[in-house]
């Protein structure tokens, strides 16, 4: 079994998936929301669990044992991980709530317009968003750490452009992910670990 290089490619995947399931799991909290059919279809095209990747792999592995074992541990802290993601979107949700106030409808429906814009890449997205996302920093008083505030900002926001414009929730979505994968993964997975 060929775990160093299984390890290495694996802990990529997991890395998208923790970010995938953290935003997917926030915007699942707002049962109000009028994306909840997008978000629905969206959770179906999602990545699998990795512990349901893992048992399609199984079948490639040459001497089951030790596979077997590593794998059935792996499928344990899997699941037990993503309770964990989704409880803690479930309590940024909630702190998402009181930042409402702080998001002018306007900013939003601007980042909904860049949104709606087909040339923009996906760079240019990101930039949209993160220049939106500076702009509420700067109006928003905290005493929380910059990288918690940041994080449940960009997920909020991105909460407000799928409400705003419920058809453009997959981009909004993608965009986020990427974001935080690139500016916040670390403060993300620390957050995963320390609950864990």
């Amino acid at each position: 079994c060929a775990m160093d290089s299984k390890v290495s490619n694996g802990s990529g995947l997991q890395d998208e998936r923790i970010t995938n399931l953290l935003v997917f799991g926030f915007l699942q909290s707002y049962s109000d929301s009028n994306f909840h059919k997008e978000l629905e279809v969206l959770g179906r095209e999602l990545p699998v669990p990795a512990h349901l990747q893992e048992e399609q792999d199984d079948g490639l592995q040459t001497d089951g044992n030790r596979c077997g074992h590593f794998l059935a541990s792996e499928e344990r802290d899997s699941q037990g991980q993503e309770e964990i993601i989704q409880d803690i979107a479930r309590q940024l949700a909630k702190i998402g709530d009181d930042m409402d106030r702080s998001i002018h409808p306007g900013l939003v429906n601007n980042l909904a317009t860049q949104f709606m814009n087909r040339r923009l890449s996906e760079e240019d997205r990101r930039q949209c968003l993160a220049a939106a996302l500076e702009r509420v920093m700067q109006t928003y008083p905290t005493d929380m750490e910059d990288e918690k505030t940041m994080l449940i900002l960009a997920m909020f926001l991105a909460k407000k452009v799928a409400d705003h414009t419920p058809s453009l929730l997959r981009e909004v979505f993608r965009t986020t992910v990427n974001f935080i994968n690139q500016n916040l993964f670390t403060y993300v997975r620390n957050l995963v670990r320390n609950e864990m």
